[in-house]
């Protein structure tokens, strides 16, 4: 019988807890119900592939990703360490620039996705 603490580090190992995460990802609603990626489809994926250790993947998956997660540190250390000034001009900045990316990387998919369904409509006149 193996003591509780070696049962939890079992359960938060790499062979674990990534692989259960790879099989418990939450559904997209939005992608469910239209059949068409929402902005934020692949962010769960791309989140396993970088806690595996694979940054070419999960950049692949979704580029916002790491910007992503920068900003939600910055915007836990804010709270606790009250970094930016009462206007929150930095936090607003930030928020643009990885909303930016969001859209920009959103963009990018729906147009290959317009092409591919473009050229395969020509293929089938």
């Amino acid at each position: 019988m193996l003591p509780n603490y070696i049962k939890l580090q079992i359960f938060c190992s790499q062979l674990g807890f990534i692989h259960w995460l790879q099989n418990h990802l939450l559904p997209c609603p939005f992608k469910y119900l239209t059949g068409i990626d929402c902005p934020g489809c692949g962010f769960q994926r791309s989140i396993v592939a970088l806690m595996q250790g694979d940054l070419h993947k999960s950049f692949g998956l979704y580029p916002p990703a790491i910007p992503l997660l920068l900003f939600f540190a910055y915007g836990i250390a804010d709270s606790y360490f009250k970094l930016d000034n009462k206007k929150s001009t930095v936090k607003k900045t930030l928020f643009m620039i990885v909303g930016s990316i969001v859209l920009i990387s959103y963009g990018l998919k729906m147009y290959g996705l317009y092409q591919h369904y473009n050229t395969s409509a020509w293929a089938t006149m």
